[in-house]
């Protein structure tokens, strides 16, 4: 009796959910190593050799996170299901890590078969930087699995810690290759790979009975809309992240500069995205709990003030991006690297509507939408390839395909909202509660 005082009194001095404070240093940890990382390691290669190394890092955000997040967020929901009911979580666990591996093993498959086509046009021949790419992919199978795994448990800790030890990792790794003067790709490169796998051996450390023996899980209990999730997650991942890989394929014979140029300025249009995650902790959990009560009126509410908020952060954002951005680009990065104000301004442009397409998203999501969802990022990621494929100015073309892209998957998006709110659609609210909290892209 009193230990259940003791719990209802913890709850109602911190009204957030649980593990949202250890999460939330976690997530300023990753952001910050992370933009370290790009500032350190563009100092020590200079723009030539940073050019590839830009390229991994699009790559490995684009097929770690977009093949294997929804993974992690079906098996926290499956477990965190399982946990509620007394039942052993081995079973789900296990189908989840052998669909993790068929999924991985076809990636890395597909990646070695076009490894010669991929290091020659991508990564400037440097073989070092496909090794990174394969143990990013490996690595964020598995980290993902068990962020997964730990967050249905509700072990926050060790949660956090994968995701603050991945970017610490990373950028030690960077920090001491740059103090010894290595000015080869493929050593940073290799950074970006280990990073995940480090990340989750530091976080096993104190941890007992992860899974437990119970009744078998049929595929079913992970997701009946995996397969859309997964396609989401991938097509919305390939349009973040494909600026830096177009301009690699798109740009000429000696112009690897204005690719690492151009990767400077995309890491800074994104900070609205950095920022937003901090407003996230604030007011995700509130529309969680608003949800979790059926209270869905003041939901919708809560979400289109939630809109309006990344709005307005957005839109300071882009006039400060346009503004400043070229400035801070060579504050950080170094004067070689310096752009214009169009340049940054369109791409944070974009980064705030793909912000509000992500989180727009969330609620087709939760009204039952998956498959909307996951055609609408289709369309965007169309749209990116034409816009870009039709323009002649290498940074312009990939500037308004981004733009483009964002756009469409915003409008999108909305229009799917509206129709299912005036359909009568219900919110599907174990399918809201996972998809509020995932908001976020790496930097």
């Amino acid at each position: 009796m009193a230990r259940s005082s003791t719990k209802k009194a913890a709850r109602t001095a911190n009204p957030l959910p649980e593990g949202t404070l250890e999460v939330g240093v976690g997530l300023v940890l990753a952001g910050l190593t992370a933009y370290g990382f790009t500032v350190v390691a563009a100092r020590a290669l200079g723009k030539t050799d940073y050019a590839p190394l830009s390229v991994l890092w699009a790559m490995v955000f684009l097929a770690g996170p977009g093949f294997f997040l929804p993974l992690e967020q079906e098996v926290s929901r499956a477990l965190a299901a399982r946990r509620a009911l007394g039942t052993g979580t081995g079973p789900v666990v296990r189908r989840a890590a052998l669909f993790g591996a068929l999924i991985c093993a076809v990636l890395v498959g597909g990646t070695l078969i076009a490894s010669p086509l991929v290091v020659s046009k991508l990564f400037d021949h440097d073989w070092l930087l496909m090794v990174g790419l394969l143990l990013g992919m490996v690595g964020y199978y598995v980290e993902l699995l068990f962020r997964g795994t730990y967050s249905g448990l509700g072990r926050f800790g060790p949660y956090s810690v994968v995701i603050g030890a991945e970017g610490l990792v990373r950028f030690l790794i960077c920090f001491g290759l740059a103090i010894a003067g290595v000015t080869y790709a493929g050593w940073y490169g290799l950074a970006l790979g280990v990073a995940p796998l480090a990340a989750v051996v530091l976080s096993l450390r104190g941890q007992r009975d992860l899974v437990s023996e119970g009744p078998d899980a049929p595929w079913s209990e992970l997701s009946s809309a995996l397969g859309a999730l997964l396609a989401g997650s991938v097509l919305a991942m390939a349009l973040v992240n494909g600026g830096p890989i177009a301009m690699k394929i798109l740009a000429e014979k000696g112009e690897d500069e204005k690719v690492a140029a151009f990767f400077t300025a995309v890491i800074i249009a994104r900070i609205p995205l950095f920022l937003f995650q901090a407003v996230q902790a604030a007011l995700l959990p509130k529309l969680s709990a608003l949800a979790s009560a059926g209270r869905f009126d003041e939901f919708k509410i809560g979400f289109r003030r939630l809109v309006i908020v990344i709005g307005g952060i957005g839109f300071v954002a882009v006039v400060a991006a346009t503004l400043i951005g070229p400035n801070a680009i060579e504050l950080l990065y170094g004067s070689e690297y310096a752009l214009g104000h169009r340049t940054v301004g369109l791409l944070a442009a974009g980064s705030v509507l793909f912000m509000l397409a992500q989180a727009m998203a969330q609620a087709v999501i939760a009204l039952g939408g998956h498959t909307r969802m996951a055609l609408t990022w289709v369309v965007s990621v169309v749209t990116f390839i034409v816009v870009t494929a039709a323009g002649n100015d290498l940074y312009l073309r990939v500037e308004l395909g981004l733009l483009a892209g964002s756009a469409i998957a915003c409008l999108g998006m909305a229009a799917f909202v509206r129709q299912l709110v005036r359909g009568g659609a219900l919110v599907h609210t174990g399918d809201l509660i996972e998809a509020i909290h995932d908001f976020g892209v790496e930097p």
